[in-house]
């Protein structure tokens, strides 16, 4: 073969063109200029006025463009997070793709029952021990909300049973300052300081501004102590289109973009080079009846425009598949989930977080939990490719066989089987009379058993006793500070 002839065939998948980018990115820009954001935190805003920007009234700022691009350089190209116990667990940046969980469902899909009840901190447990368990999982969040449990320190107590019960890095959000203080001392505590967390962070926390536009106190709060404590930030919008943004995708992909570039403005002024992933979601309204839409194929657009934006930007990008507008687990719900994550993947989107969400991201379910792992290895064997090098097309095999041979007890189809062949855990690929004489389980079925079989015999790498009562003395003294305020998704 000749010389830098490449013999893996690798799918790839682009939706704007380079001109096209540069057009969104130019009008991001103006908006930014022209308009400007409004930012409610005095802190933040002195930063951007220090900065040069202009100050149109008490709480709108105007960001040069010349400013943005310098934001977009200081932040770093690649966020290295960690598992508990120190070691790389992901490299978010470039075509890297991971996948993982959402926070704070206050509705969950009963695995026993199949009906929508309100959430409990046991959801929670039984969220992380269901993504420890699945390969494909990549970190793991709280998936529920647990209504159980006071609500001053809901966030706190999620925290503590996603470290107790698997090691996997942590997407996390918080209430306010308060409580993401003290996650931060347990996650410190855990892995043997603050200095330690900050070298090998991982965890990641999510928040993000309020389309369109807006800068909130609170979610600046949170970013600043992100950035001083080196801890990776996703403060990405959730931009409503229809509703909290321009009806149509290309507007509401500039008006996020322009939200999610502001906040990494202020991030990076604060504290140069803190990690970031960044990016946005532009999730469309449905106009008939109100509700945010997570599975459609216009969502699936501007993501990928998302994912072209961040990557001309050489920048983390974050996105969300594998969640379904279906109340139940059913074919909808496969059906959306399965586009959803081949076009995560496709887009080379670095951190998909989200996975498993029913019910237009209001409902949790580890069993869909469970379908979604195995989306994620089919498509993950798509995204891999095949070779085309001499030795797998393997001509000297063919002639050997030649004309009516057969190729089953070859060494070749020994040696490549597993590797060209992908093998899945739970679809039927029994002929029809066999699947009837086995019971003849739908789908569904299947992954909800799978889901309750981890639960039952799943044992993951839990903290020691020392490291949980290190916790539950932390968290005692934190009940005693936050006693009388309610802290609430």
């Amino acid at each position: 073969m000749r010389a830098g002839f490449k013999t893996q065939c690798i799918p790839d998948y682009r939706l704007l063109t380079e001109e096209q980018i540069k057009e969104i990115h130019q009008a991001t820009l103006t908006l930014l200029e022209k308009t400007g954001v409004k930012v409610l935190n005095q802190e933040a805003l002195q930063l951007l006025e220090n900065a040069g920007c202009k100050l149109v009234s008490k709480d709108i700022v105007r960001i040069p463009a010349g400013l943005v691009e310098e934001s977009i350089q200081r932040a770093p190209a690649h966020v290295t997070v960690y598992n508990r116990d120190g070691e790389p667990a992901m490299e978010l940046g470039g075509s890297n793709v991971y996948f993982g969980m959402g926070t704070d469902l206050l509705n969950t899909w009963d695995l026993k029952t199949g009906e929508i009840r309100p959430s409990c901190l046991q959801d929670v447990v039984d969220s992380a021990i269901v993504g420890d368990y699945c390969h494909e999982i990549d970190f793991i969040a709280s998936n529920a909300f647990p209504l159980d449990v006071p609500g001053n320190l809901a966030f706190i107590i999620e925290f503590r049973a996603l470290m107790e019960n698997s090691p996997k890095p942590i997407y996390f959000t918080s209430a306010g300052l308060e409580d993401l203080g003290v996650i931060l001392d347990m996650a410190s505590n855990v892995v043997g300081g603050k200095d330690r967390l900050r070298e090998k962070p991982f965890i990641i926390h999510y928040a993000e501004p309020i389309s369109p536009l807006v800068h909130s106190s609170g979610a600046v709060d949170k970013l600043f102590m992100c950035a001083d404590n080196g801890i990776p930030l996703n403060y990405s919008p959730a931009l409503l289109s229809g509703g909290s943004g321009p009806v149509t995708l290309a507007g509401a992909i500039v008006v996020a973009n322009a939200e999610a570039l502001s906040g990494l403005v202020i991030q990076q002024l604060r504290v140069k080079g803190a990690p970031a992933i960044t990016g946005f979601s532009a999730t469309p309204m449905d106009m008939r009846v109100g509700t945010t839409v997570y599975g459609s194929p216009d969502e699936r657009l501007t993501h990928s425009a998302c994912c072209d934006l961040y990557h001309y930007y050489g920048l983390p990008v974050w996105g969300e598949a594998g969640c379904s507008d279906a109340a139940t687990l059913d074919e909808q719900a496969a059906m959306e989930s399965m586009a959803a994550i081949m076009m995560a993947t496709l887009d080379g989107c670095n951190l998909v977080h989200d996975v498993g969400y029913l019910g237009q991201g209001l409902v949790g379910s580890v069993a869909s939990l469970v379908m979604c792992s195995e989306i994620i290895s089919y498509v993950r064997r798509i995204q891999r490719g095949f070779d085309i090098s001499r030795e797998r097309i393997g001509l000297d095999v063919i002639h050997e066989m030649g004309p009516g041979g057969n190729f089953l007890a070859h060494e070749q189809t020994l040696k490549y089987c597993r590797e060209e062949h992908w093998t899945p855990r739970f679809v039927n690929r029994q002929s029809p009379e066999t699947w009837k004489k086995n019971n003849g389980k739908r789908y569904g079925e299947v992954v909800v058993e799978k889901a309750l079989a981890i639960l039952a015999n799943h044992q993951p790498d839990r903290l020691s006793h020392e490291s949980i009562q290190r916790l539950d003395a932390i968290i005692e003294k934190a009940a005693d500070g936050l006693a009388g305020k309610h802290l609430s998704v």
